[in-house]
Protein backbone atom coordinates (compact mmCIF):
# COMPACT_ATOMS: atom_id res chain seq x y z
CA UNK A 1 0.00 0.00 0.00
CA UNK A 2 1.12 3.34 -1.10
CA UNK A 3 -0.20 6.36 1.25
CA UNK A 4 -0.06 9.62 -0.38
CA UNK A 5 1.81 12.26 1.47
CA UNK A 6 -0.15 14.97 1.21
CA UNK A 7 0.42 18.89 1.89
CA UNK A 8 -1.79 21.12 3.91
CA UNK A 9 -2.26 24.96 4.68
CA UNK A 10 1.10 25.46 6.20
CA UNK A 11 -0.67 28.74 7.94
CA UNK A 12 -3.88 30.26 8.95
CA UNK A 13 -5.45 32.44 11.48
CA UNK A 14 -8.67 32.29 12.33
CA UNK A 15 -10.59 34.96 14.52
CA UNK A 16 -13.66 38.07 13.89
CA UNK A 17 -11.54 40.69 12.24
CA UNK A 18 -8.34 39.07 11.71
CA UNK A 19 -9.03 40.22 8.36
CA UNK A 20 -7.35 43.51 9.75
CA UNK A 21 -3.85 41.59 10.22
CA UNK A 22 -3.45 41.16 6.13
CA UNK A 23 -0.82 43.96 5.63
CA UNK A 24 1.56 42.74 8.19
CA UNK A 25 0.97 38.83 7.24
CA UNK A 26 1.81 40.16 3.46
CA UNK A 27 4.91 42.76 4.30
CA UNK A 28 6.66 39.53 5.35
CA UNK A 29 6.34 37.81 1.56
CA UNK A 30 7.36 41.12 -0.66
CA UNK A 31 9.75 40.86 -3.11
CA UNK A 32 10.44 43.53 -3.82
CA UNK A 33 8.67 47.35 -5.32
CA UNK A 34 7.95 45.56 -9.04
CA UNK A 35 6.76 41.91 -7.60
CA UNK A 36 3.28 43.12 -6.59
CA UNK A 37 0.56 41.71 -4.52
CA UNK A 38 -2.53 41.04 -7.28
CA UNK A 39 -5.49 40.89 -5.36
CA UNK A 40 -8.57 38.83 -7.22
CA UNK A 41 -12.02 40.08 -5.50
CA UNK A 42 -16.19 39.12 -5.86
CA UNK A 43 -16.80 41.81 -7.71
CA UNK A 44 -20.13 41.83 -5.28
CA UNK A 45 -17.42 43.96 -2.81
CA UNK A 46 -16.89 46.16 -5.49
CA UNK A 47 -18.85 49.61 -3.45
CA UNK A 48 -18.23 47.72 -0.22
CA UNK A 49 -16.35 50.06 1.28
CA UNK A 50 -16.23 48.42 4.71
CA UNK A 51 -14.17 45.22 2.81
CA UNK A 52 -12.10 47.32 0.18
CA UNK A 53 -11.20 50.37 2.41
CA UNK A 54 -8.93 47.29 4.20
CA UNK A 55 -7.30 46.34 1.59
CA UNK A 56 -3.60 48.63 1.14
CA UNK A 57 -2.19 48.58 -2.01
CA UNK A 58 1.66 49.78 -2.38
CA UNK A 59 4.16 50.14 -5.98
CA UNK A 60 2.43 47.76 -8.36
CA UNK A 61 -0.44 45.83 -6.47
CA UNK A 62 -3.75 45.40 -7.85
CA UNK A 63 -7.04 45.08 -7.31
CA UNK A 64 -8.53 42.93 -9.80
CA UNK A 65 -12.75 42.76 -9.54
CA UNK A 66 -13.70 38.88 -10.19
CA UNK A 67 -17.78 38.24 -11.98
CA UNK A 68 -18.69 35.47 -10.53
CA UNK A 69 -21.94 34.73 -12.29
CA UNK A 70 -20.58 32.01 -14.05
CA UNK A 71 -17.68 29.86 -12.67
CA UNK A 72 -14.11 29.80 -13.81
CA UNK A 73 -13.50 29.02 -17.18
CA UNK A 74 -9.90 28.05 -18.14
CA UNK A 75 -9.72 30.48 -20.84
CA UNK A 76 -10.50 33.00 -18.18
CA UNK A 77 -7.65 31.72 -16.12
CA UNK A 78 -5.05 32.00 -19.03
CA UNK A 79 -6.06 35.74 -19.96
CA UNK A 80 -5.48 37.01 -15.90
CA UNK A 81 -1.94 35.17 -16.16
CA UNK A 82 -1.20 36.48 -19.86
CA UNK A 83 -1.91 40.02 -17.88
CA UNK A 84 0.18 39.58 -15.36
CA UNK A 85 2.86 38.82 -17.55
CA UNK A 86 2.49 41.10 -20.01
CA UNK A 87 1.92 44.33 -17.13
CA UNK A 88 4.84 43.10 -15.19
CA UNK A 89 8.41 43.07 -15.16
CA UNK A 90 8.79 40.34 -12.49
CA UNK A 91 6.41 37.34 -10.97
CA UNK A 92 4.02 38.89 -8.31
CA UNK A 93 4.97 38.49 -4.52
CA UNK A 94 1.83 36.97 -3.86
CA UNK A 95 -1.97 36.43 -5.32
CA UNK A 96 -4.40 36.74 -2.91
CA UNK A 97 -8.24 35.62 -3.50
CA UNK A 98 -11.15 37.42 -1.25
CA UNK A 99 -14.46 35.78 -2.23
CA UNK A 100 -16.37 32.80 -2.37
CA UNK A 101 -15.20 29.25 -3.90
CA UNK A 102 -15.22 31.14 -7.46
CA UNK A 103 -12.75 33.35 -6.59
CA UNK A 104 -10.68 31.33 -4.28
CA UNK A 105 -10.29 28.66 -7.26
CA UNK A 106 -9.32 31.32 -9.62
CA UNK A 107 -6.37 32.64 -7.10
CA UNK A 108 -5.32 29.21 -6.88
CA UNK A 109 -5.60 28.51 -10.38
CA UNK A 110 -3.36 31.54 -11.40
CA UNK A 111 -0.97 31.50 -8.90
CA UNK A 112 -0.52 27.66 -10.24
CA UNK A 113 -0.24 29.05 -14.14
CA UNK A 114 2.88 31.77 -13.33
CA UNK A 115 5.05 29.20 -12.90
CA UNK A 116 3.43 26.00 -15.20
CA UNK A 117 4.04 26.28 -18.77
CA UNK A 118 1.03 25.98 -21.46
CA UNK A 119 -2.53 26.90 -21.03
CA UNK A 120 -4.60 25.44 -17.91
CA UNK A 121 -7.50 23.57 -19.85
CA UNK A 122 -3.93 21.10 -20.02
CA UNK A 123 -3.33 20.68 -16.10
CA UNK A 124 -7.07 20.19 -15.41
CA UNK A 125 -6.91 16.03 -13.81
CA UNK A 126 -4.76 14.59 -10.94
CA UNK A 127 -1.11 15.08 -10.27
CA UNK A 128 -0.41 16.82 -13.91
CA UNK A 129 1.46 19.92 -12.29
CA UNK A 130 5.21 19.75 -12.02
CA UNK A 131 6.17 23.20 -10.52
CA UNK A 132 5.27 24.74 -7.30
CA UNK A 133 2.70 27.41 -7.48
CA UNK A 134 3.56 31.07 -6.20
CA UNK A 135 2.71 32.31 -3.20
CA UNK A 136 -0.86 32.28 -2.45
CA UNK A 137 -3.71 33.36 0.03
CA UNK A 138 -7.22 32.34 0.93
CA UNK A 139 -9.19 34.62 2.36
CA UNK A 140 -13.14 33.39 2.31
CA UNK A 141 -16.21 35.57 2.15
CA UNK A 142 -18.83 32.87 2.50
CA UNK A 143 -19.01 29.24 3.89
CA UNK A 144 -18.98 25.77 2.56
CA UNK A 145 -17.10 25.21 -0.05
CA UNK A 146 -14.14 24.15 1.70
CA UNK A 147 -11.68 25.97 -1.45
CA UNK A 148 -9.78 27.39 1.00
CA UNK A 149 -8.41 23.99 2.38
CA UNK A 150 -8.60 22.04 -0.81
CA UNK A 151 -5.92 20.96 -3.56
CA UNK A 152 -8.29 21.27 -6.22
CA UNK A 153 -9.35 24.22 -8.35
CA UNK A 154 -12.07 23.56 -10.27
CA UNK A 155 -11.91 24.79 -13.63
CA UNK A 156 -14.91 24.57 -16.60
CA UNK A 157 -12.74 23.71 -20.11
CA UNK A 158 -13.48 22.84 -23.75
CA UNK A 159 -13.47 19.46 -23.08
CA UNK A 160 -14.76 19.29 -19.49
CA UNK A 161 -15.35 20.45 -15.63
CA UNK A 162 -12.55 19.40 -14.13
CA UNK A 163 -10.20 20.54 -11.15
CA UNK A 164 -6.37 21.23 -11.44
CA UNK A 165 -5.66 18.42 -8.89
CA UNK A 166 -2.14 18.59 -7.27
CA UNK A 167 0.01 19.24 -4.09
CA UNK A 168 0.64 22.40 -5.19
CA UNK A 169 -3.15 23.70 -5.24
CA UNK A 170 -3.30 24.14 -1.78
CA UNK A 171 -2.92 27.96 -0.36
CA UNK A 172 0.08 29.04 1.81
CA UNK A 173 -1.75 31.31 3.68
CA UNK A 174 -5.58 31.10 4.86
CA UNK A 175 -6.85 33.26 6.17
CA UNK A 176 -10.69 32.81 8.46
CA UNK A 177 -12.37 35.70 9.68
CA UNK A 178 -16.06 35.12 10.07
CA UNK A 179 -17.16 38.52 9.98
CA UNK A 180 -16.46 39.14 6.38
CA UNK A 181 -19.38 36.79 5.89
CA UNK A 182 -22.23 38.66 7.45
CA UNK A 183 -23.74 40.11 4.10
CA UNK A 184 -24.37 36.71 2.31
CA UNK A 185 -27.50 36.26 1.29
CA UNK A 186 -30.00 33.71 2.09
CA UNK A 187 -30.51 31.32 -0.46
CA UNK A 188 -26.46 31.50 -1.36
CA UNK A 189 -25.80 30.93 2.33
CA UNK A 190 -28.21 27.70 2.21
CA UNK A 191 -26.60 26.79 -1.10
CA UNK A 192 -23.25 26.94 -0.26
CA UNK A 193 -23.61 25.44 3.48
CA UNK A 194 -24.92 22.42 1.42
CA UNK A 195 -21.89 21.98 -0.66
CA UNK A 196 -19.92 21.52 2.84
CA UNK A 197 -23.05 18.89 4.10
CA UNK A 198 -22.69 17.02 1.18
CA UNK A 199 -18.68 16.94 1.19
CA UNK A 200 -19.31 15.47 4.94
CA UNK A 201 -22.09 12.75 3.63
CA UNK A 202 -20.24 11.79 0.60
CA UNK A 203 -16.91 11.34 2.50
CA UNK A 204 -18.38 9.66 5.40
CA UNK A 205 -20.61 7.34 2.59
CA UNK A 206 -17.68 6.54 0.71
CA UNK A 207 -15.78 3.36 0.17
CA UNK A 208 -12.46 5.51 0.47
CA UNK A 209 -13.54 6.04 3.92
CA UNK A 210 -10.42 6.20 6.49
CA UNK A 211 -10.07 7.31 10.19
CA UNK A 212 -8.41 10.37 8.73
CA UNK A 213 -11.19 11.68 6.86
CA UNK A 214 -13.90 10.02 9.08
CA UNK A 215 -12.53 12.67 12.01
CA UNK A 216 -12.82 15.59 9.90
CA UNK A 217 -16.62 14.40 8.15
CA UNK A 218 -18.04 13.85 11.29
CA UNK A 219 -17.70 17.16 13.01
CA UNK A 220 -18.60 18.86 9.90
CA UNK A 221 -21.18 17.32 9.47
CA UNK A 222 -22.29 17.85 13.36
CA UNK A 223 -21.39 21.45 13.20
CA UNK A 224 -24.27 21.19 9.92
CA UNK A 225 -26.84 19.69 12.14
CA UNK A 226 -26.56 22.27 14.55
CA UNK A 227 -25.95 25.39 12.22
CA UNK A 228 -29.04 24.06 9.67
CA UNK A 229 -31.96 22.28 11.60
CA UNK A 230 -30.79 23.84 15.07
CA UNK A 231 -32.26 26.91 16.83
CA UNK A 232 -29.63 27.57 19.71
CA UNK A 233 -26.71 29.20 17.77
CA UNK A 234 -26.72 33.52 17.69
CA UNK A 235 -26.41 34.75 14.21
CA UNK A 236 -22.45 35.62 15.13
CA UNK A 237 -22.04 31.83 16.21
CA UNK A 238 -23.21 30.31 13.39
CA UNK A 239 -21.25 31.97 11.42
CA UNK A 240 -18.01 30.94 13.28
CA UNK A 241 -19.44 27.55 13.25
CA UNK A 242 -19.80 27.39 9.86
CA UNK A 243 -16.55 28.70 8.79
CA UNK A 244 -15.36 25.64 10.97
CA UNK A 245 -17.75 22.91 9.12
CA UNK A 246 -16.28 24.30 5.46
CA UNK A 247 -12.88 23.62 6.73
CA UNK A 248 -13.40 19.91 8.33
CA UNK A 249 -15.62 19.40 5.27
CA UNK A 250 -13.00 20.12 3.38
CA UNK A 251 -10.49 18.37 5.29
CA UNK A 252 -12.89 15.34 5.12
CA UNK A 253 -12.14 14.70 1.64
CA UNK A 254 -8.50 15.57 1.65
CA UNK A 255 -7.55 11.76 2.40
CA UNK A 256 -10.83 10.28 0.45
CA UNK A 257 -13.06 11.89 -2.52
CA UNK A 258 -16.65 13.27 -2.99
CA UNK A 259 -19.56 10.83 -4.66
CA UNK A 260 -22.49 11.18 -6.93
CA UNK A 261 -23.85 14.33 -6.29
CA UNK A 262 -20.12 16.55 -6.84
CA UNK A 263 -19.93 14.41 -10.23
CA UNK A 264 -23.87 14.87 -12.09
CA UNK A 265 -23.20 18.48 -10.37
CA UNK A 266 -20.15 18.84 -12.94
CA UNK A 267 -22.15 17.62 -15.76
CA UNK A 268 -24.76 20.33 -14.99
CA UNK A 269 -21.85 23.15 -14.50
CA UNK A 270 -20.36 22.37 -17.68
CA UNK A 271 -23.32 22.08 -19.74
CA UNK A 272 -25.89 24.58 -18.14
CA UNK A 273 -23.40 26.87 -16.24
CA UNK A 274 -25.49 25.80 -12.75
CA UNK A 275 -23.58 26.96 -10.19
CA UNK A 276 -21.77 24.94 -8.02
CA UNK A 277 -23.65 24.97 -3.93
CA UNK A 278 -26.85 24.93 -6.24
CA UNK A 279 -26.17 22.51 -8.85
CA UNK A 280 -25.35 19.64 -5.77
CA UNK A 281 -28.61 20.63 -3.98
CA UNK A 282 -30.56 20.21 -7.32
CA UNK A 283 -28.72 16.70 -7.76
CA UNK A 284 -28.36 15.82 -4.35
CA UNK A 285 -32.36 16.16 -3.51
CA UNK A 286 -33.09 12.97 -5.77
CA UNK A 287 -30.29 10.55 -4.47
CA UNK A 288 -31.88 8.75 -2.05
CA UNK A 289 -31.50 5.67 -3.37
CA UNK A 290 -27.72 6.33 -2.67
CA UNK A 291 -27.38 8.34 0.43
CA UNK A 292 -31.10 7.76 2.20
CA UNK A 293 -29.92 9.52 5.46
CA UNK A 294 -28.22 12.50 4.18
CA UNK A 295 -31.15 13.16 1.82
CA UNK A 296 -33.63 12.54 4.63
CA UNK A 297 -31.85 15.22 5.95
CA UNK A 298 -31.13 17.62 3.80
CA UNK A 299 -34.85 17.23 2.79
CA UNK A 300 -35.41 18.71 6.47
CA UNK A 301 -32.96 21.70 6.05
CA UNK A 302 -34.41 22.89 2.76
CA UNK A 303 -37.66 22.59 4.58
CA UNK A 304 -36.65 24.46 7.72
CA UNK A 305 -35.33 27.56 5.30
CA UNK A 306 -38.17 27.54 3.26
CA UNK A 307 -35.68 26.87 0.46
CA UNK A 308 -37.26 26.38 -3.00
CA UNK A 309 -34.94 24.68 -5.73
CA UNK A 310 -34.95 25.45 -9.23
CA UNK A 311 -37.01 22.85 -10.93
CA UNK A 312 -36.83 21.44 -14.65
CA UNK A 313 -33.70 22.71 -15.22
CA UNK A 314 -32.96 19.67 -17.81
CA UNK A 315 -36.47 19.34 -18.95
CA UNK A 316 -35.98 20.79 -22.69
CA UNK A 317 -32.39 19.08 -23.14
CA UNK A 318 -32.39 17.15 -26.13
CA UNK A 319 -30.38 13.45 -26.53
CA UNK A 320 -27.18 14.91 -27.20
CA UNK A 321 -27.15 16.92 -24.59
CA UNK A 322 -27.96 15.10 -22.04
CA UNK A 323 -25.02 12.53 -23.36
CA UNK A 324 -22.42 15.52 -22.60
CA UNK A 325 -23.51 15.79 -19.21
CA UNK A 326 -23.75 12.14 -18.72
CA UNK A 327 -19.76 11.94 -20.51
CA UNK A 328 -18.66 15.05 -18.17
CA UNK A 329 -20.28 13.16 -15.17
CA UNK A 330 -18.44 9.75 -15.96
CA UNK A 331 -15.25 11.11 -16.43
CA UNK A 332 -14.75 11.88 -12.96
CA UNK A 333 -14.00 8.21 -12.21
CA UNK A 334 -12.53 8.59 -8.52
CA UNK A 335 -15.50 10.08 -7.54
CA UNK A 336 -17.64 7.53 -8.93
CA UNK A 337 -15.24 4.23 -7.31
CA UNK A 338 -15.53 5.99 -3.90
CA UNK A 339 -19.50 6.45 -4.05
CA UNK A 340 -19.81 3.02 -5.46
CA UNK A 341 -17.11 0.67 -5.48
CA UNK A 342 -14.54 -0.77 -7.77
CA UNK A 343 -17.14 -2.10 -10.04
CA UNK A 344 -19.06 1.28 -10.90
CA UNK A 345 -19.13 1.02 -13.95
CA UNK A 346 -21.35 -2.36 -14.05
CA UNK A 347 -23.79 -0.54 -11.39
CA UNK A 348 -24.02 2.73 -12.42
CA UNK A 349 -25.05 2.90 -16.34
CA UNK A 350 -25.92 5.62 -18.49
CA UNK A 351 -29.19 4.80 -18.38
CA UNK A 352 -29.76 5.35 -14.89
CA UNK A 353 -28.03 8.68 -14.98
CA UNK A 354 -30.05 9.76 -17.66
CA UNK A 355 -33.14 9.41 -15.41
CA UNK A 356 -31.84 10.89 -13.18
CA UNK A 357 -30.68 13.72 -15.15
CA UNK A 358 -34.37 14.00 -16.28
CA UNK A 359 -35.48 14.13 -12.52
CA UNK A 360 -33.75 17.56 -12.41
Amino acid sequence: MIYKNYPMVSRVVFGRGSFNQLDEILALKRNGRNAPFIFYVDDVFKDKHWLISRITLSYKDKIIYIPTKEEPKTSQIDQLVEDIILKNSELPSGIIGIGGGIVMDVAKAVALMLTNKGESKDYQGWDLIKHAAIYHVGIPTISGTGAEVSRTTILTGPERKLGINSDYTPFDQVILDPELTKDVPKDQWFYTGMDCFVHCVESLNGTYLNAFSQSYGEKAFELCKEIFLGDTLSTEEAQDQLMMASWHGGMSIAYSQVGIAHAMSYGLGYLLGVKHGIGNCIVFDHLEDYYPDGVALFKQMKAKHNIKLPQGVCANLEAYQFNKMIDVAFSLEPLWENAIGKDWKSIMTREKLLELYKKM
